[in-house]
């Protein structure tokens, strides 16, 4: 099985968020299958853009999954 990688340029588009970002969510462990190849992060072009944890909707999702603490 052959995966297909895109770069953080191309998932940034296709996200709609800075390529800044993408590298520090590809950092950060938070793009699933992204895998760092030398200087250049790759990740797997059926990614999903994980959920943006700086927003109050983040929040309120994460809380619920706590049950609130």
């Amino acid at each position: 099985m052959v995966l297909e990688w895109i770069t953080p340029e191309e998932a940034s588009k296709k996200w709609g968020i800075k390529v800044r970002r993408v590298q520090e969510l590809c950092s950060k462990g938070k793009v699933s299958g992204a895998t760092r190849f030398g200087r250049v992060w790759m990740i797997p072009k059926n990614a999903v853009k994980p959920i943006d944890g700086r927003t109050k909707a983040a929040k309120n999702k994460q809380d619920s999954k706590t049950g609130g603490v």
